[in-house]
């Protein structure tokens, strides 16, 4: 069977990109697409070429990928992939419009839907540069839902990573979604039942991350808060944190890896569509406190993983930070957790079944339709 791996655009290294990475590395003999390809900032791929569509050519285009929204759908579509027997597409927008051979079979991991089309004010609030051009692009987006729509009823199955984007695909897209929660490596993580006396914030900073609420809680409370990550909020975000928060900004793996181990919790403010953070903090044996919507609710356990607060306010984290502080937390089972239900080996004994009984089906119905 001839497998092609299909991702939007390879120039960063978010949450989807190593859920990707993780797709690469179990279908080794894959051929591997995407409209765009920056090596250097992105997710390692091995030796395998990686071929990009026309968009490539243009200069900047991987500094500049957003900008290219209208360009994508038919980037996409251009590419050749009538020689493959299964498509994976890997996607919040683009890479479930590839056109496959009749007798193929679609299978979509549908990190989210569109998001910049079907919530566009949220996400512009995150990218303020383009918020001068919002006039401008409103238009165009109302137009591209349409195509966006036309385009996600051509996969034949989709897999989402939480419960609540399965609903979104339900009931914007019209379609099925199965629920398969992604893993991590759980070798990137030092599991330490030690911890200092410091919380912890992992997050790029931007706006939606509501990394805000976070720094005027802990102004509250005098507690030590370290925060890793950048982003354009972060001058704003200094400026407003007393002595006992620390800006680290980016910081290695390994670094990342020992502050997970150590922190009494991580914090996340956002909604998350599932969130890979709070899972890499109970790898860790670290408890979260989580704003209690969207993906976390189906990665956290109440006052065995974490504590949910359930308002974006600094009172109300406030009031979580001290119920979590007062919690004699077992981060053994905090730990087992994870590996009970979050590793690479429970999520592909998930994915494979989904996929052999999937197109197992599509090849007997293939088989015996009429001609």
């Amino acid at each position: 069977m001839k497998i092609a791996l299909v991702h939007d655009y390879l120039t960063q290294k978010g949450g989807a990109e190593r859920v990707f990475e993780l797709l690469c590395k179990h279908f080794p003999e894959a051929d591997i697409y995407t409209s765009l390809y920056s090596p250097k900032d992105t997710i390692d791929v091995g030796s395998r070429p990686v071929y990009t569509t026309k968009l490539q050519a243009i200069p900047g285009a991987s500094q500049n990928f957003r900008l290219l929204a209208p360009l994508y759908f038919p980037a996409f579509e251009a590419l050749d992939l009538q020689k493959y027997d299964l498509i994976i597409s890997s996607t919040t927008s683009f890479a479930k419009s590839v056109v496959k051979h009749p007798a193929a079979y679609h299978i979509c991991f549908c990190h989210n839907i569109t998001r910049f089309l079907w919530d566009t004010r949220t996400y512009i609030d995150q990218y303020q540069t383009y918020k001068a051009l919002l006039p401008v692009i409103q238009p165009i987006f109302q137009k591209l839902r349409q195509v966006d729509l036309a385009h996600a009823q051509k996969p034949d199955l989709y897999i989402s990573n939480s419960t609540v984007v399965t609903e979104r695909i339900q009931q914007t897209y019209k379609q099925p979604a199965t629920t398969i929660n992604y893993p991590i490596d759980t070798t990137q993580f030092e599991f330490s039942d030690q911890k200092d006396d410091f919380y912890l914030v992992s997050s790029r900073l931007l706006g939606y991350k509501r990394v805000d609420v976070v720094v005027e809680a802990f102004n509250w409370l005098g507690w030590p808060l370290i925060i890793t990550g950048d982003g354009p909020e972060r001058k704003r975000l200094e400026s407003a944190a007393l002595p006992n928060i620390s800006f680290l900004g980016h910081v290695s793996d390994e670094q990342r890896k020992g502050l997970m181990s150590r922190a009494k919790a991580v914090i996340v403010a956002a909604l998350e569509d599932y969130g890979l953070v709070p899972i890499e903090a109970n790898a860790s044996g670290t408890p979260v406190v989580a704003y209690g919507a969207g993906g976390v609710l189906d990665t956290q356990v109440p006052e065995k993983t974490g504590v949910f607060f359930y308002r974006q306010s600094p009172e109300a984290l406030h009031q979580a930070l001290l119920k979590a502080s007062a919690i004699q937390w077992d981060h053994l089972k905090i730990r087992e957790h994870v590996l009970e239900s979050f590793t690479e080996d429970v999520f592909f004994e998930k994915v494979m079944t989904v996929i052999e009984e999937a197109y197992a089906r599509h090849v007997a119905a293939t088989e015996f339709s009429p001609t």
